[in-house]
C-alpha cells in the first residue's frame, strides 16, 4: 500500500531545498549556540544541558507525531545542530581534548552508529525512517554528525590554520564532489546522502564562526542575536517556498 506507506513516513523528501535549507539550519546552530554560551555568558555545560533538554524535547514530539510536520522536523534538525555545538566546543575546549581528540571521538561515535544502525534494522538509507526504533537512530545519529561537523569546522579553519574562507572552500568542494558522485555515478545513494548530511555541518559551522567571531580573528563580528534571527527567517522562508514532501517509505 504505497499511498500508506508515504503518509506514515516523517521526514522529508531530499532535494536540492533541503539541502539548502540544512546547510542554513547548521549556521544557525553554530550562532545561536555560541549566542547561549558566549553570548550570555553560561558557558559549554550549561549550554549544552539546555540545548540536550530541547533535543530530546523534540525528538519525542517528532517521534509521537502521526505524520511529517515541516517545522517540527527542523525545529528538531536546529535542536540537533545547536546541542551539536555545545556538545563539540565543551569537549574540545572545556575538557582539553582539542580538535583533532574530539574530531577523532565523534568520527568513532558517528561510524559507531551507523553500524549499529545497520546491523539491528538492516538500513540505514533515510526511505527506512517511519518507526520508532529507526527514528532513534536516526536522529541519534544526526546529532552526532551536527556535533563531529563543528569539532572538524574549527579544526581546519584553526587546527590546520585554513580559516574561516578556506574552510568554507574546502567543504563546499567535497559537497561539490559528492553532488557529482550522485550526477554521473552509481555509488550507493544511501552513502552519498550521508556523507553530504556530514559535510553541511562543518560548512555551516565555518560559515557560522565568520559571521559571529571578530575581526582580529578572521570574522565579520556581527551580533550572534541578529544573525541567528536572520538564519531563522531565512529557514522560514525557505521551508515556506520549497515543497516540502514527507519521503516515501521503502517497502
Amino acid at each position: 500500500m504505497p499511498t500508506l506507506e508515504r503518509a506514515l513516513a516523517k521526514v522529508p523528501q531530499v532535494t536540492l531545498g533541503f539541502w539548502i535549507i540544512k546547510i542554513l539550519a547548521t549556521t544557525l546552530g553554530e550562532t545561536g549556540g555560541d549566542a547561549v554560551t558566549m553570548s550570555m555568558n553560561l558557558g559549554y555545560l550549561v549550554g549544552t544541558a539546555i540545548f540536550a533538554i530541547i533535543f530530546v524535547a523534540f525528538v519525542i514530539a517528532q517521534i509521537a507525531a502521526k505524520q511529517f510536520h515541516p517545522f517540527l522536523y527542523w525545529a528538531t534538525i536546529i535542536a540537533t545542530t545547536t546541542v551539536g555545538t555545545t556538545m563539540a566546543d565543551y569537549a574540545d575546549r572545556s575538557l582539553g581534548i582539542g580538535y583533532t581528540g574530539g574530531t577523532a571521538i565523534l568520527l568513532s561515535l558517528l561510524l559507531l552508529s551507523l553500524f549499529t544502525w545497520h546491523r539491528t534494522l538492516g538500513s540505514i538509507s533515510v526511505e527506512s525512517v517511519g518507526d520508532p526504533k529507526s527514528e532513534v537512530f536516526y536522529w541519534v545519529t544526526i546529532m552526532f554528525s551536527q556535533t563531529l561537523g563543528t569539532a572538524l569546522g574549527d579544526w581546519v579553519a584553526d587546527t590546520a590554520g585554513l580559516g574561516y574562507g578556506g574552510g568554507a572552500l574546502i567543504f563546499s568542494g567535497l559537497l561539490a564532489v559528492v553532488a557529482a558522485l550522485y550526477a554521473w555515478t552509481r555509488v550507493s545513494r544511501t552513502g552519498l546522502f550521508w556523507a553530504a548530511f556530514i559535510l553541511t555541518r562543518p560548512l555551516g559551522a565555518v560559515v557560522g564562526d565568520f559571521l559571529d567571531k571578530p575581526i582580529a580573528k578572521g570574522g565579520l563580528d556581527l551580533s550572534r542575536y541578529s544573525a541567528s534571527l536572520t538564519l531563522l527567517a531565512l529557514m522560514v522562508a525557505c521551508i515556506l517556498v520549497f515543497p516540502q514532501k514527507a519521503s516515501a517509505r521503502a517497502h
